[in-house]
């Protein structure tokens, strides 16, 4: 007999619908509100934090299976992610895959509600989802890693990313998925670009029933809590997949190809262009004459670098806004890639110097290419030389999934990590939010130079100046009580993070000096990442980490290991 009525799930706050999933009688939450543990960050800004800090960790079953649910609360501080709250997700999900390599099976169910990095908490936020994203990758080698994009907030920012990497994904047409928000891209862009206001246009470009018919979503369901628990079983039943979407890098680059960005595009056009690629016109066609020209191209110090570090006067490009090139260093092969601004660039969201959609399918491509060739032989060590002042923000980028390109390049690089490859970023310039998730955040180790252009950070200043209601004079003076929100590179390395920042080296006219000195430090880096494990867990084991730049990660991650099994 069908059921009469249906239970909204998007009505439900996180914790019951963390409930809603699991087996009756078997639900337990890990670090609950009792527990205490909240953000450290929020009460100096004047800001009430959250027993629990805004994410739920449950384990129990469901349909018999031994999981873990990870659900974030959208109403508080919109469901953004700081070091508590980011460190709750990203151990719950080591402990599953210390699990799974171990023999237990253990399946992670993450509950979407997000609009990304809580800016509150900037660098400390995209620390954590370059964490999450890292163990995300790891767990779909053993079982799929399922993520439910239910409604009200939806998922944004730096955790699109995160959920592009997942092998499943279910949403209710109620949903939006997308990496920049709508009023963030208005700020950056225009209302020209995007209008924040414009409910139909949104919904048709980042909307549940559009990423599900244009491949970016497994299970389109109804608001229904028995209707997500069934996706959410058949996704047990298929297991994981063999190819994750963020590893399709030719299907996707021949979509990409198909578009000529001077006209006009609606979502329909783009249904259209992904049934030709899924029923098999996945050809490469060549890029116009203005995308494919090198000559003439600003410089930059990405560019400046790459050229310096590697003697090449004509780098292999497939695109020219991404340079790569492999030298011989010593007895190590190495491959460096670099973004740089192109001012022909076909997608005029991405001409100074941001990770836009061809840049980063172009990523992975390189880096996955360097995997193949090496994978019976010495893994040669790839430098992402990192100068990106964001990802790019316009209405194609969000129509065709840049947060999809954006998790392609971060995927390939923690797979190059994985599988043994030295993988080291080196910052000479700006690493600004998913432009450095994508390239440069999965690295085993992070150099950067000491220099006042150097800068991380989850979003220009502007953009979160509005974002927090704050005026920018006191989004400055609010970095002195929280160092994670502030830009510059001293600021930064009291997190724990970076491996080295390096002194007196000139970042915009690298004598031949500063040269050799760099390539000893990347030296240094490689052959202490020979002799290390191939995860991320060196963060925490840093000097600036243990003296307390990472004190609430390191806590939530014992206790969650305490209390798990």
């Amino acid at each position: 007999m069908a059921r009469i009525t249906k239970e909204s799930f998007i009505e439900l706050n996180g914790r019951e619908r963390a409930k809603s999933l699991i087996d009756k009688g078997t639900f337990r939450e890990l670090l609950g509100p009792f527990e205490g543990i909240e953000s450290p960050h929020l009460e100096p800004q004047g800001i009430v934090p959250e027993s629990d800090d805004g994410v739920i960790i449950a384990r129990g079953t469901i349909n018999g299976q031994s999981s873990v649910v990870i659900s974030i609360e959208g109403a508080f501080q919109g469901g953004g992610i700081g070091e508590v709250s980011g460190a709750k997700i990203a151990g719950a999900l080591e402990l599953a895959l210390c699990d799974n390599e171990n023999g237990t099976k253990t399946y992670p169910v993450m509950l979407f509600d997000t609009g990304g990095v809580r800016l509150q908490e900037a660098n400390y936020g995209l620390l954590s989802i370059s964490e999450i994203g890292s163990a995300v990758a790891a767990l779909r080698q053993h079982v799929p890693v399922i993520g439910v994009i239910p409604g009200n907030v939806g998922c944004f920012g730096g955790m699109s990313i995160t959920a592009a990497l997942f092998s499943h994904l279910i949403m209710t047409k109620e949903a939006r998925f997308g990496l920049n928000g709508p009023e963030v891209i208005e700020q950056e862009a225009g209302i020209e670009e995007f209008d924040s206001s414009d409910r139909q246009l949104i919904w048709g470009t980042i909307g549940g029933k559009q990423r599900y018919v244009t491949g970016f979503a497994d299970y389109l369901v109804n608001d229904d809590i028995q209707e997500i628990l069934q996706a959410i079983q058949k996704t047990f039943t298929e297991g994981k997949k063999e190819i994750n979407r963020t590893e399709q890098v030719e299907l996707y680059r021949s979509l990409l190809n198909k578009v000529d960005p001077n006209q006009s595009i609606n979502p329909e056009d783009f249904r259209q262009l992904w049934k030709q690629v899924t029923q098999g016109d996945q050809s490469i066609q060549t890029a116009n004459d203005s995308q494919k020209k090198l000559e003439g191209t600003p410089e930059s110090r990405g560019k400046t670098w790459f050229t310096a570090l590697t003697g090449i006067e004509n780098p292999m490009t497939d695109i020219p806004s991404v340079l790569y090139g492999d030298t011989q260093f010593g007895n190590e092969r190495v491959r460096y890639i670099s973004v740089v601004p192109n001012p022909n660039n076909r997608f005029p969201r991405a001409r100074n110097g941001e990770v836009g959609l061809d840049e980063g399918w172009a990523i992975a491509k390189c880096v996955r290419e360097a995997i193949d060739e090496d994978k019976d032989g010495n893994r040669r060590a790839i430098v992402a030389i990192v100068d990106v002042p964001s990802q790019a923000y316009g209405y194609l980028e969000e129509l065709f999934g840049i947060h999809y390109a954006c998790a392609a390049a971060a995927d390939a690089y923690a797979a190059a990590r994985r599988s043994g490859h030295p993988v080291i970023s080196l910052i000479v310039g700006k690493a600004i939010s998913g432009a450095f998730l994508a390239h440069g955040y999965q690295a085993n180790r992070i150099l950067a130079l000491h220099d006042k252009g150097v800068n991380v950070h989850a979003m220009s200043k502007s953009s979160a100046a509005r974002i927090t209601k704050r005026s920018i004079e006191e989004l400055d003076e609010a970095t002195k009580k929280v160092p994670a929100m502030a830009y510059d590179i001293d600021s930064y390395a009291t997190l724990g993070a970076l491996n080295d920042l390096i002194n007196g080296i000139n970042a915009d006219s690298p004598s031949s000096q500063d040269v050799e000195t760099i390539k000893d430090k990347l030296m240094n880096a490689i052959t202490d990442v020979r002799h290390d494990s191939t995860d991320l867990s060196i963060r925490l084991r840093t000097e600036a980490a243990l003296e307390g730049g990472r004190k609430a990660s390191i806590v939530v991650r014992k206790k969650l290991a305490e209390q798990w099994s």
